[in-house]
């Protein structure tokens, strides 16, 4: 049992971060909230940009180390909210804010997690825990800056609302730029080359192609078209068209073969926006599918995306809340959620700690 003084602190934490605005790339307030969090608490922690990090009291470098990882950046808050979006309000169970499922409160649940075992000499791994910045935007000065500054990691747990299911795999996802350039001319004469017509073709295929292999974890790759543009008056024949592709890639395929294959079988020019947010997850032997199994977890294969795109090493995705309320108007999670997410991942290292073949293998 972790501490419940320990989980009221963490709820208090996350009250804090509800009532502070973090968008992407501004998150220096709720990065300074955390580290007081450490302070008071003795703890030495590290920071690099706008992401918070630590380590274990007995880190050894000859062990294996686990990442503890959640962010604390947010979207913007939609138009549909009822409430003040940084109003942290308890009602019964349900704590509402901004970030407070998305990723407030997985982020607070590692973070007691993390303190809990602080102190423990008997681990047979080291853990870090790092409260990272724009993951909602996938950016540069995030997850993927710091791990350039971390010891070498071997298995990572990312906290987001998973309904305390285990994420073990995840798509990635590649964002497609398409454009088709044709001529202009008048619209009542037979003039000019249409490319709304051209593009319908190379559109329609994106809709209705299956890509051959179909991952066992990830189910089929999906490309979905999500913006299109053409034209600028209604008697004139377009001679641009463009539009945007989301590709949610399985590890069926590496997006550098997906590309390939892409441009293959369309006329258009494509042009990727980045082909750096792989798809991950964790081998089919992994010792954390016997920590799921004797915990009686459900695993999946997730379709959305986190910072596991941007880790070079086996992961998985686990945490208190529902993915279904992230971004949505009058953001939530549940106080009872996030306390069964502490006891939780406290109960998968502790598994992962009493695992021989996990400390034998070094993950």
């Amino acid at each position: 049992m972790v501490d419940e003084l320990l989980k009221k602190e963490a709820i208090e934490l996350l009250k804090k971060l509800i009532a502070t605005p973090s968008l992407s790339r501004e998150e220096d307030e709720t990065a300074y909230l955390i580290e007081e969090f450490f302070r008071e608490r003795n703890i030495p922690f590290s920071r690099l940009g706008n992401n918070i990090w630590s380590r274990n009291q007995h880190f050894d470098k000859s062990k294996p180390t686990i990442l503890l990882n959640s962010h604390h950046d947010t979207v913007k808050p939609n138009a549909s909210y009822t409430r003040d979006p940084h109003e942290p309000t308890v009602e019964g169970d349900i704590l509402y804010g901004l970030g407070s499922n998305d990723a407030g409160g997985p982020l607070v649940a590692l973070l007691a997690t993390f303190v809990h075992f602080y102190y423990d000499s008997s681990l047979p791994f080291n853990l870090i825990f790092a409260a990272s910045a724009e993951e909602e935007i996938s950016g540069k000065n995030g997850i993927e800056l710091l791990l350039k500054d971390l010891p070498p990691i071997t298995f990572g747990i990312v906290g987001e609302p998973t309904s305390l299911d285990l994420s073990i795999a995840e798509k990635g996802l590649m964002v497609l730029d398409c454009l088709v350039k044709g001529k202009a001319g008048h619209a009542a004469r037979n003039e000019g080359e249409n490319t709304i017509t051209k593009a319908m073709k190379d559109i329609s295929w994106f809709q209705t192609f299956e890509f051959p292999k179909i991952s066992e974890t990830l189910g089929k790759m999906k490309m979905s078209l999500t913006v299109i543009n053409a034209g600028s008056q209604h008697n004139v024949v377009p001679d641009e068209c463009r539009f945007t592709v989301d590709v949610r890639v399985t590890d069926a395929y590496s997006l550098t073969e997906t590309l390939e294959i892409i441009n293959s079988k369309v006329s258009c020019e494509v042009t990727p926006r980045s082909v750096r947010l792989n798809s991950s997850g964790i081998s089919k032997n992994h010792p954390i599918l016997d920590v799921a199994k004797s915990l009686q977890l459900k695993t999946y294969g997730s379709p959305t995306l986190s910072d596991q795109a941007l880790m070079p090493f086996e992961t998985v995705k686990l945490g208190p809340g529902d993915s279904a309320r992230s971004h949505t108007a009058d953001e939530f999670i549940k106080l009872s959620e996030i306390n069964a997410g502490i006891e939780l991942y406290a109960k998968v290292l502790k598994e992962l700690k009493n695992n021989p073949e996990f400390s034998q293998r070094g993950i």
